[in-house]
């Protein structure tokens, strides 16, 4: 029986480094099943739990994995208070029997146990990160089938929110990087319970850390916070909704955390406050580049994301770029009148475009925005015009591209062939009245102009570039080139294709050389007349 002579915690630690009789292995297993075998030994938790404060690795270790067993057992046996927790202070003077004041010590040793796992969190050796993480996961569970505190008459279903929360606030450290550790907390997120509440304790982190920073660019804990969210993936289909750490026994069917509407609700409302505030200009682009196959397909409205996607758009080089592929999907799927789209889309036209890392995305998708038929002729003439002009200064992997690219487009719209045909071009130079520097297509006269660039690339150095400029001679045929193969064209796989071409074998000289820079004839004459 539990009793009040070993209430108090001792103060000679049995945990000493001169302890050589005795390893810790040996130590923390015993004690672990003392204080299972019987309440009198319940003051070994303290030695038990001291040693997550050690600077031993392995102890820690070996040791959290001991307080897990401990403290889940003592779950499933109720021999930990349940409802508000008295202070310890006036427990010994308390009324209460023995047995309640057991479950109160425990309770409050438990709480202790999950104050230095948290603290442990952010321990410098990953494997203690890693057990510590695996530990909480496991009184999360425990927490959730035997929860600790009275439900309100108004809350019929358990889980231990607050325990989940004060683990995110640890994962998403504002000074450490805690990637690689997010990346094992994967895992728990399989758990449909799990990954609702993780979202919903995810935007209170947020709003509460960049608000108190001032709404200032925090790269660390936005890093981490990223690591996160792009881990998360909601269902798509409501028989799906039902892989729960923590089972309910109320109408599990009306729990919010069981409806997939909940589920796409919590992810938009958490990417969306994610997003609100200033981001590190590199995660612009780690964003865009998954939003519009992670993100937006998961949120129950995409539209919301217009006015992240519109200053993505206006900030220019690379990011405005990625962010087509959002404007496209929010344009063509979900009906959104962008003003000034094409204004803007031709002012990202300039040599940069060729070098990028997703030239051939942006390709792709200029091809889909100049597909239809009904744009009006002097657009499509001045992204012809512009594209012609940057062909002067492309190399050759973007002039593969650009050259049928520009072709396609005079097939689609045949009042541009008008370029191609220009009397006064062919016959005498004149002064090109487009206008290169004009932002707006409207302004930049290109429909007077003439694809003078194209006659000029037809005598380019590089013999597939030439080849592919005369084809604008020829009259062009309805059917349209594919440059899909072409998106993707390095300047390596270009060498590599001239390099493997077959060629006819030219004799350069009758007589073999034998020596360097000289003939057999040469070398006998010179013989003779030495003599």
């Amino acid at each position: 029986m539990f009793s009040e002579t070993i209430m108090a915690p001792s103060t000679d630690s049995n945990v000493k480094e001169d302890n050589s009789q005795v390893t810790y292995k040996k130590d923390i297993n015993t004690k672990r099943i003392l204080i299972l075998k019987n309440q009198k030994h319940a003051n070994d938790i303290f030695d038990v739990i001291e040693y997550l404060q050690s600077e031993n690795v392995k102890e820690i270790i070996f040791a959290t994995d001991a307080c897990r067993r401990v403290f889940c057992q003592l779950f499933d046996r109720g021999d930990l208070y349940v409802g508000d927790l008295p202070e310890e202070e006036g427990l010994m003077s308390g009324d209460r029997s023995a047995e309640e004041k057991y479950r109160i010590f425990m309770r409050h040793r438990y709480n202790n146990c999950v104050e230095l796992l948290l603290e442990n969190i952010s321990h410098e050796a990953y494997q203690v990160k890693e057990a510590s993480l695996c530990a909480l996961m496991k009184f999360v569970a425990a927490e959730g089938k035997h929860p600790l505190q009275n439900l309100d008459l108004n809350e019929h279903y358990s889980f231990p929110r607050e325990l989940l929360r004060t683990l995110m606030e640890r994962l998403l450290s504002t000074k450490e990087d805690m990637s690689l550790l997010i990346s094992r907390f994967q895992e728990f997120l399989e758990k449909d319970d799990v990954r609702f509440y993780v979202m919903s304790s995810v935007r209170v982190n947020i709003s509460r850390v960049m608000d108190r920073n001032k709404k200032a660019v925090i790269p660390v804990y936005q890093n981490n916070v990223f690591a996160l969210l792009s881990t998360i993936n909601v269902p798509s289909h409501g028989p799906k909704i039902q892989n729960f750490l923590v089972k309910q026994a109320y109408k599990p069917e009306e729990w919010k955390a069981a409806k997939v509407q909940e589920h796409k609700r919590a992810f938009g409302e958490m990417w969306l406050l994610f997003l609100k505030y200033k981001l590190p200009s590199s995660m612009y682009k780690k964003i865009l580049v998954i939003l519009h196959e992670s993100i937006m397909p998961q949120m129950s409205d995409p539209t919301l994301l217009i006015d992240f996607l519109s200053a993505a758009y206006d900030i220019g080089g690379a990011i405005s770029l990625l962010a087509l592929n959002g404007l496209f999907i929010l344009i063509h799927k979900h009906n959104l009148d962008y003003p000034d789209f094409y204004k803007k889309l031709y002012s990202l036209l300039d040599p940069s475009i060729f070098h990028v890392k997703y030239r051939a995305r942006f390709f792709h998708l200029v091809n889909i925005f100049l597909s239809s038929t009904h744009l009006p002729a002097y657009l499509v003439a001045a992204f012809v015009k512009r594209f012609a002009r940057l062909s002067l200064t492309a190399p050759p992997t973007a002039l593969l591209i650009l050259l049928p690219f520009i072709c396609n487009l005079i097939r689609r719209h045949p009042s541009c062939r008008v370029l191609i045909h220009r009397p006064s071009a062919a016959e005498e130079p004149c002064d090109d009245p487009y206008v290169m520097e004009e932002k707006d297509p409207v302004q930049c006269h290109a429909l007077e102009s003439s694809l003078w660039e194209i006659r000029t690339l037809q005598k380019h150095y590089h013999p597939d570039v030439a080849k592919a400029a005369l084809k604008i001679n020829e009259p062009l045929t309805e059917e349209e080139e594919d440059i899909t193969e072409l998106l993707e064209l390095s300047t390596f796989e270009l060498m590599e294709r001239e390099l493997k071409a077959e060629r006819k074998t030219i004799p350069l000289e009758f007589d073999t050389a034998t020596e360097l820079l000289k003939s057999p004839r040469e070398v006998l004459g010179a013989h003779f007349s030495l003599e």
